[in-house]
């Protein structure tokens, strides 16, 4: 089964590794789906030479694409913050809301292979949308599993609503 096809099918168990198993069957790696570095190696690759004479000097702009890891910063973001403005007591059309986002973002979320995990565990452990402290908490364990299968860092989740809705206890966020 192709990769792309797999990955479509949440209770496939066919998955791949690595970003770079899924570059391997697709041979085009979009900025989305890997680190700015990879991503410009594989263009250096496909482009011509060009004379060192015609050639300006790299500058880098902010308005770039993002990158694997500036889009997951960005999205974990924007999910964590979702989840702290969540309703303590959602009507049940907050409750269907949030369920349909969470579904459609799973299939659209530009790196495939992190939408296809990310259905894969939401399949595992549904988000509980009953309240927002619950939500909260099931957003930062998704998170943390990611960031343990990535080697990174783990996050305090007693501490989420202090990150992402409060504000730090130092008066730092202002």
């Amino acid at each position: 089964m192709p990769v792309f096809a797999a990955m479509n099918n949440p209770n496939n168990d066919q998955s791949s590794s690595a970003a770079g198993d899924v570059f391997q069957a697709s041979k085009k790696p979009c900025r989305s789906c890997v680190d700015f570095k990879s991503w410009m190696k594989s263009q250096n690759k496909a482009a011509t030479v060009e004379s060192t004479t015609n050639q300006k000097p790299e500058t880098t702009t902010h308005e770039c694409p993002l990158d694997i890891n500036e889009l997951g910063r960005n999205t974990w973001g924007l999910l964590h913050t979702m989840a702290a403005n969540y309703p303590d007591q959602p009507t049940s059309d907050d409750q269907h809301r949030v369920k349909q986002f969470l579904s459609a973002f799973s299939f659209l979320y530009p790196c495939e292979m992190c939408a296809y995990d990310f259905r894969k565990r939401m399949h595992k452990e549904p988000p509980p949308t009953d309240s927002q402290s619950n939500l909260s908490q099931w957003m930062c364990r998704m998170h943390n599993q990611i960031n343990q299968m990535l080697g990174k860092e783990l996050f305090d989740c007693k501490k989420v609503d202090e990150r992402w809705r409060d504000g730090w206890k130092d008066g730092s966020c202002g």
